[in-house]
């Protein structure tokens, strides 16, 4: 049956609105059966739509036609009710349920569409495979949690407008089919018919589109904006994502740490989150030396310490071959460390193996002086300079990581958290929201024995270290800041090279010659050169957001139509083989 078919029959409210105040109202309810019960010949059906479930109930002395009629209904069928709103007897109450004081005494049923038996229950506490929920991902979505974070998703992003738009800032939209430049990670292509041997690539950001309309004058930009990027997803990365694109003309990074706040204060009060500005701010450096990762959380302490001098002279062979190779040795040490027993200690190495690491040295610090294998290769001087610079005190353990410097920071700082949360240091009901500020503007690539931009090639350097762009490109700063909340990174920004000279520098340090910058980039260059002002911004992931604050596990919870690891749609089959036909249109021969 079509809703042309109803007549006059309209949807009067939802079924999750009716509450006491409507009893005696007549009404025409439309949803999905949720559940269907037969109680001695009355029939109850839960009905549900994405407000919520109402009851009706099919009692043959009140209406043996609708009655009559439920008798076929089953679950996921779409149905209309027509009934009159009523208290439900004070045994039947459901307090879990918004309309638990009501129910609707149907007197006459619609069926809409029927249901073939969907391949798991409608329910939020069904144990379903992933796949299976990602094949039929229209079904899933008919869960309460999905519509709810569906909705949330859409309160998020209302009121990222609404507080951008108060705030002086135009929506406008960017190019989807757009040229492909060098950004970090590799472009999703999209051969061109009209243009045979040309390729269009998906934009992994609006970058250089929000940095022209600065060049326009446009002054004040933003955009909830569709990215691609093809690399390895995991469960918080998708091959397609949203972020929230801003971009100012004339501002510092004082005015965007204000903006970003307060836009943040509006959304974490979504979710009933009290934040304080202003945020606490690390420079990269402190990051790095004190936590060993650029988006630290600092809700708990275990902080890092640098003993590559202390243990420069030990007798302990990987000590001393570390610091002589121009490597690092940290420690951390632990409280309490009679909370990790030896059988946890010796596990620790499987943990920081993925980085490179060797292994893990420890030592428990006792009133008697060490218990540890490397105690005897340590002087009494050595050990105490240790227990100072890590804070120690007698009952904790001291971890050490000695190798280069990246090794070093990245299996320390996995290690902290790993403890962290074994040993219960992290309060997870507070919440720390920081600025790390003061990026390198450069990495050095062991691969490609080059330069490569740490953000992206358009950051602009701390004008203190311009001189030194030549001379010393790893040690110059660059004007770039990410927001980080509870050790997650949630967006990343900069301010970013309005001339055109500076920008020749720097895209000559990544390896890009005059003529390959004008080959790719000519636009940009050209626009600069047209007084360019000085200009900045930044993104922040709307879909890490949303399944943050939310509390989803996985960010494809937050998305409606998500890819899997694999970059795959379940649900259409996507990516697939296309017609022979198309590819000879594009000009186009398969080689795999």
């Amino acid at each position: 049956m079509s809703l042309d078919e109803l007549g006059d029959w309209q949807r009067t409210c939802e079924c999750g609105t009716p509450r006491r105040s409507d009893i005696g109202r007549e009404v025409f309810v439309m949803g999905w059966v949720h559940g269907r019960r037969d109680h001695g010949g009355v029939v109850f059906i839960d009905l549900r739509d994405r407000s919520g479930i109402l009851q009706i109930v099919f009692n043959p002395e009140e209406s043996r036609t609708a009655h009559e009629a439920a008798g076929v209904l089953r679950g996921e069928y779409v149905i209309a009710v027509r009934g009159t709103i009523r208290e439900r007897p004070p045994e039947t109450l459901n307090p879990s349920l918004a309309t638990g004081e009501v129910e609707v005494k149907a007197e006459e049923l619609r069926i809409l569409n029927e249901s073939a038996t969907p391949p798991f229950m409608i329910e939020d506490d069904g144990n379903v495979a992933e796949g299976t929920r990602l094949k039929y991902r229209y079904l899933d979505l008919r869960r309460p949690a999905a519509q709810e974070r569906l909705m949330f998703r859409h309160r998020l992003t209302k009121c990222v407008r609404d507080y951008l738009d108060r705030a002086g800032y135009v929506e406008i939209e960017t190019p989807i089919l757009t040229k492909s430049t060098p950004e970090g990670a590799r472009d999703y292509l999209v051969p061109s018919r009209v243009s045979p041997g040309n390729f269009f690539a998906l934009p992994q950001s609006p970058q250089l589109f929000k940095q022209l309309l600065m060049v326009s004058g446009v002054d004040r930009y933003f955009q909830i904006v569709k990215c691609f990027r093809d690399e390895d997803l995991r469960a918080d990365r998708q091959p397609e994502f949203t972020q929230i694109d801003i971009e100012a003309s004339f501002i510092t990074p004082e005015r965007i740490y204000e903006l970003i706040e307060g836009m943040l204060e509006a959304i974490f009060a979504l979710s009933g989150i009290e934040i304080q500005t202003p945020f606490p701010r690390l420079t990269y450096a402190e990051a790095i030396e004190r936590y060993g990762i650029d988006r630290p959380d600092v809700r708990f302490g275990l902080e890092l310490a640098d003993v590559t001098e202390i243990m420069r002279t030990a007798e302990l062979r990987v000590f001393r071959d570390a610091a002589d190779k121009g490597g690092l040795i940290k420690a951390l040490a632990v409280p309490d460390g009679s909370r990790l027993s030896r059988k946890d200690l010796d596990t620790l190495p499987d943990e920081v193996a993925q980085f490179g690491a060797k292994g893990v040295a420890w030592a428990r610090v006792t009133p008697e002086g060490w218990q540890s294998p490397i105690a005897k290769f340590l002087s009494e001087e050595q050990m105490k300079s240790v227990e100072i610079a890590t804070r120690a005190e007698p009952g904790s353990v001291i971890l050490f990581s000695a190798d280069k410097a990246k090794v070093v920071n990245d299996s320390l700082a996995h290690l902290r958290l790993v403890i962290g949360d074994r040993l219960g240091l992290i309060p997870h009901d507070q919440n720390a929201l920081l600025w790390v500020t003061d990026f390198p503007l450069f990495d050095y690539s062991e691969e490609d024995k080059r330069a490569v931009a740490i953000h992206h090639p358009f950051t602009a350097p701390r004008d203190e270290d311009l001189d030194r762009l030549e001379s010393d490109p790893l040690s110059v700063r660059s004007r770039a800041y990410d927001v980080v909340w509870n050790g997650t990174e949630l967006g990343g920004g900069s301010i970013r090279i309005h001339r055109t000279d500076v920008q020749q520098r720097v895209f000559r340090q990544l390896g890009i010659d005059d003529a390959e910058a004008r080959s790719k980039f000519g636009f940009l260059l050209d626009a600069l050169s047209y007084g360019a002002p000085p200009h900045g911004g930044i993104a922040l992931g709307l879909d890490r957001l949303a399944m943050l604050l939310s509390g989803s596990p996985s960010i494809r919870d937050v998305i409606a139509f998500p890819k899997t690891q694999r970059a795959a749609c379940l649900m259409t089959e996507a990516p697939s083989e296309v017609d022979p036909r198309q590819l000879r249109e594009l000009g186009l021969k398969l080689d795999v």
